[in-house]
């Protein structure tokens, strides 16, 4: 096994994790087997409990753990599926030594962050590493995003391990990339000082980097990697321009260029192969369509919906058509902001704000015919606006959001849950579709695999009222309705699960594929 390690410098949201998986997509499409770490230094055991608003999208992942966006990232570029382990925290490290300390595991030693917090950090990382992709393969490669800037206090004991590792493997066998800032001034001449004392501080935790990546809006000169070549103690060719890229995908084509691949070769003494552009040429499709998508939503940053960006965009590329995202806020839009745009959907969510302004959305949706696709929460509310506006049941609702008749209930399993984290129904579930459905076409299967973040489902009590009236559940998991749709429409369709988790650029979702198809039909008025 072989390891990268990513870390930051002078700033957070540099784009480290587009930086470790571009990396890995570099290697990938080379042939080599490639798995991916994202160190998360807080406190938190995952990202489930966190507020998206601030800390961005939680990523489910298959074993149900709810992670950082970043190893949806991972998961999208590298055509892989991690679990929960691939998500290592200072929570989850420090409960892990906790428990052993209270079984005794520590045979009476005083417990320390050296070496027993260190060490669970390096066993962690490796057995990850060790963790299969998906359809049994294992890794090659392992990349190691180290979350955080460094000198965080947080990040301490993560770099500490990480010195160590280094100490412990074979030269060969670890390298490390650091991402720093490359500001501009006014004259437009790139400035080195943030990187030199950014790499100032790795050095004096006893970490010396292979390969630096500078972030800055355009590409540095040869002076300026010289300049931080000779400051910083690595070779001119290892100095790596990223300069900001129109799209996240043209990030690895551009590395590329630069000749990352040579370097991360040489360094860890991979055999040379030959490059399958696929990949590249997958996400470089031409736009020969466009197609305008409103989503609305109670959050008006991109990142808490990403994975729902990324599919759209999946989508688009694969149809050749350019979806223009109108981002519409739930609580104060009006009705005529969705007069003009192609299509409708209806992210999830938590909580009763902006519930009302979903519905509407959705009622103007099957009114107007326009293509509309709910998902989680947007299946819940198709679901609510359906009961109360033809089958005129004018209290339906959801139990979460208070009284009136429930036709959405909690989950019998969660009707005594205390403890919030990790609680949900979480993770991959198979779902049987039923033959002649607009989702069985869509899939091209009568039995799939997706994955779920939820408390609420369909009342049992009321679906035979509801699908006699004409709402169809064409998807079911136990006794659990999966999705549902209404057939004379254009294109209607909602999932109580997240197609997007799975959706990457080689494998657009099928409920994304069907919706932006459906979008850029009524465009062309067809």
């Amino acid at each position: 096994m072989k390891y990268i390690v990513v870390t930051g410098g002078v700033m957070s949201g540099l784009g480290k994790g587009i930086t470790t998986a571009s990396i890995g997509r570099i290697l990938k499409n080379r042939g080599y087997e490639v798995t991916a770490v994202k160190i998360d230094p807080y406190l938190n055991i995952d990202a489930g409990t966190m507020n998206p608003a601030q800390h961005g999208e939680v990523f489910v992942l298959k074993d149900g753990g709810e992670a950082d966006l970043d190893l949806g990232n991972y998961e999208r570029f590298l055509d892989i599926s991690l679990t929960s382990d691939h998500n290592i925290t200072t929570g989850k490290v420090y409960q892990t030594v906790i428990e052993k300390e209270r079984r005794g595991d520590y045979l009476g030693a005083t417990v320390q962050i050296i070496p027993h917090i260190t060490d669970q950090i390096k066993e962690s990382i490796k057995s990850a590493a060790q963790n299969s992709n998906g359809a049994n393969k294992k890794a090659e490669i392992c990349l190691v995003e180290v979350g955080g800037t460094v000198g965080d206090i947080e990040s301490m004991p993560f770099l500490e391990a990480i010195r160590q590792l280094v100490g412990e493997m074979p030269k060969e066998d670890i390298a490390l990339v650091h991402v720093t800032l490359v500001p501009e001034d006014n004259m437009g001449d790139h400035k080195t000082k943030p990187t030199q004392h950014s790499v100032k501080v790795l050095r004096e935790l006893g970490l010396h980097p292979d390969v630096i990546v500078g972030r800055s809006e355009n590409v540095m000169s040869s002076s300026t990697k010289k300049k931080i070549s000779d400051f910083c103690g690595v070779a001119q060719k290892a100095v790596i321009s990223a300069a900001t890229a129109k799209d996240i995908y043209e990030v690895p084509m551009e590395m590329e260029k630069e000749g990352l691949a040579s370097v991360v070769r040489d360094l860890l003494h991979l055999e040379e192969r030959s490059v399958d552009n696929e990949w590249y040429r997958t996400v470089s499709r031409e736009y020969t369509k466009r197609a305008s998508v409103a989503i609305v939503s109670k959050y008006g940053i991109e990142d808490v919906y990403i994975s729902i960006k990324e599919s759209l965009k999946h989508a688009g590329r694969s149809l050749s058509t350019e979806v223009d995202i109108i981002w519409v806020d739930a609580e104060s839009y009006e009705m005529s902001t969705l007069a003009d745009v192609d299509g409708i959907l209806i992210p999830g969510g938590f909580g009763s704000r902006g519930i009302e302004g979903k519905i509407s959305a959705i009622e103007y949706a099957r009114e107007n015919n326009i293509p509309f696709l709910g998902l989680c929460l947007g299946f819940q509310l198709a679901v609510i606006e359906f009961c109360r506006h033809v089958l005129g049941w004018e209290n339906a609702t959801s139990e979460e959001m208070g009284e009136g008749k429930h036709v959405i209930a909690i989950l019998p399993e969660q009707e005594d849950v205390t403890d919030l984290g990790g609680t949900m129904r979480l993770g991959d579930c198979e779902i049987d579709i039923k033959k002649g459905t607009r989702i069985e076409k869509l899939y091209g299967a009568t039995r799939i695999v997706e994955r779920h973040r939820h408390r609420y489902e369909v009342n049992p009590d009321y679906i035979p009222d509801i699908e006699k009236a004409g709402l169809v559940f064409s998807g079911i998991c136990g006794p659990r309705m999966e999705s549902c749709e209404i057939p004379e429409k254009d294109f209607f369709l909602a999932t109580q699960f997240h197609p997007e988790f799975k959706s990457t650029p080689t494998h657009p979702s099928p409920p994304y594929l069907g919706f932006v198809e459906a979008c850029a039909k009524r465009r062309k008025g067809e």
